[in-house]
């Protein structure tokens, strides 16, 4: 099981919020109260629909379902990444590309193009280009492997986005709306929960914070991933034929039959 501890949530200062002139209203149910101006979000609160999240991102996994990382904000770049790479998932670290959702065919023709330049390079056919040419392609290559580094193998739309910052992902969390994917976010004091399936109240600003919430969502994506390799196991094991002697020859039951 994954382990929440709401110490570590508050060592990593989960707890604060924005400033309250700053807030809005449907997260008053996660808010404790405030101090110096800033609100306090309510962490028991926050243990109680992280636990929720967990095991619905746990199970979805575990059921062969997919999952995107979405935090595109500059001090969530590295943890998104480093903690999507951990367990395997696809990540969107740079800009959302407006579509990458809702029209999804047009963005796999985008990634068929970077792998169709990138065998360009690796063939040599760059060599046989003017400067300005192989120049152009490059830096071409370079812009489109910063974008879609993390997708470039979803062959699929997901199954579920995990969010950083819906405010800062508006588009992102649009797009899965529009298309009925759960939504599993980070939702500071200035958010909207109610457009979330499963909003977790808590700071999605502070680097520790967005490293303790992502790193409990990759650890429910490896333990999904664990039961379910545990289970096509069991099936694979069910399906082998039952060997049995028969005369003083090993043969397999179906041939008893």
């Amino acid at each position: 099981m994954v382990n929440i501890s709401m110490k570590v949530l508050l060592e990593a200062g989960a707890h604060f919020g924005h400033q309250t002139r700053r807030w809005n209203p449907k997260m008053a149910k996660y808010i404790f109260g405030s101090r110096n101006g800033i609100h306090i979000v309510d962490l028991q609160k926050t243990v109680k629909e992280l636990k929720k999240a967990v095991k619905f991102v746990r199970d979805s996994v575990a059921e062969g379902k997919t999952i995107l990382f979405v935090g595109t904000k500059k001090q969530a770049q590295d943890v998104v990444k480093t903690e999507a790479q951990r367990c395997g998932a696809y990540f969107v670290v740079e800009r959302w590309l407006g579509g990458t959702l809702t029209n999804f065919a047009t963005i796999r023709n985008t990634v068929f193009h970077l792998q169709e330049l990138q065998k360009m390079k690796e063939t040599g056919v760059f060599e046989k280009l003017s400067k300005k040419e192989v120049a152009r392609k490059q830096k071409e290559l370079n812009r489109l492997q910063k974008i879609l580094e993390g997708i470039v193998d979803m062959d699929k739309i997901p199954d579920i986005l995990f969010v950083v910052d819906i405010e800062e992902e508006s588009t992102a969390v649009a797009e899965a709306r529009k298309l009925n994917i759960p939504l599993v976010a980070i939702c500071d004091t200035n958010a909207d929960p109610d457009i979330i399936d499963y909003p977790i109240p808590g700071n999605d600003d502070a680097i520790r914070s967005i490293k303790a919430f992502c790193g409990l969502i990759a650890d429910a994506v490896l333990e999904g991933k664990g039961l379910l390799v545990k289970q096509q196991e069991e099936e694979t094991e069910e399906k082998k034929p039952e060997i049995v002697e028969k005369d003083g020859a090993t043969v397999e039951s179906e041939e008893l039959k």
